[in-house]
């Protein structure tokens, strides 16, 4: 059951910003657990390269590529290179993304289009350079991550860019995966929810102010109807489905992976 055996799969920001299991490092590893012959690519070559140690430990192919996911020139080199090396490639996944606080008042401008760059270009180029190849051969599946918070302000905080360019993914993954449906090629999107990452400790803490990080993880739990976050691992397997070929008949919808919070939202 899902396994990747003798596909090529390229996980984008597949290092962990640090120590323990972020969605992009979860997911990678996974894929190398079923199969897949991974191509890593993260702007933080240490971090690549402490993925493919995991992956290859276990007896895995991992490859790792540095690549700025906003630059489309570094983007299609990225692709043109696991193209050369592996053959093909079967599945996408594209997880480059992050949050900045802030409303339209106090968001500097700056703010605003560095975030559209990081989470929602990223997508858009990860797209662009993968379906020719994909459409080339026929198949291939697309899985974009995006946040509840493209759906609900659900933390009591305001990340503006944040929700608006993680609804803009949902949007891109709708009309990418009409557009390619008859192609042979599914585009999906997993949605997750409050998540316990190493990003919660390296940045979140910082962002906030918290000088407590235990404290702000009780709040996190307390937030999720389930009682508690999930982490990279509950993320990585809702993306492994969608990647899968039992996903087959999925194509243009999204997997909300999230302990019941958007349910609990009126």
């Amino acid at each position: 059951m899902l396994s990747l055996a003798g596909k090529v799969a390229v996980v984008t920001g597949a290092g962990s910003i640090g120590p323990g299991w972020g969605n992009g490092k979860a997911t990678a590893t996974l894929m190398a657990r079923q199969g897949a012959k991974l191509f890593a690519i993260d702007f933080r070559e240490d971090a690549a390269r402490e993925t493919q140690k995991v992956i290859e430990s276990e007896g895995g192919t991992c490859e790792i590529h540095v690549c700025n996911m906003t630059d489309t020139a570094a983007v299609k080199d990225a692709v043109a290179t696991c193209v050369q090396k592996f053959g093909r490639i079967d599945v996408w996944i594209n997880n480059v993304g992050g949050s900045a606080p802030g409303n339209p008042v106090t968001m500097t401008e700056e703010v605003w289009e560095t975030q559209i760059a990081h989470n929602l270009t990223t997508t858009f180029l990860g797209c662009k350079h993968v379906l020719p190849v994909m459409e080339a051969q026929g198949k291939g599946a697309i899985v974009n991550i995006s946040s509840v918070a493209a759906l609900r302000d659900h933390v009591g905080r305001t990340h503006v860019a944040y929700s608006a360019t993680k609804a803009g993914v949902i949007a891109l993954g709708h009309s990418t995966a009409l557009a390619y449906a008859k192609k042979g090629i599914r585009v999906n999107t997993v949605v997750p929810g409050l998540m316990h990452t190493p990003l919660v400790e390296a940045r979140l803490t910082r962002q906030l102010g918290a000088n407590d990080a235990a404290a702000l993880i009780a709040d996190r739990h307390s937030r999720v109807p389930m009682g508690h976050m999930g982490d990279a691992w509950d993320v990585a397997h809702a993306v492994l489905f969608l990647a899968s070929d039992e996903a087959r008949y999925i194509t243009g919808t999204e997997i909300v992976v999230d302990g019941g919070v958007i349910a609990s939202i009126p």
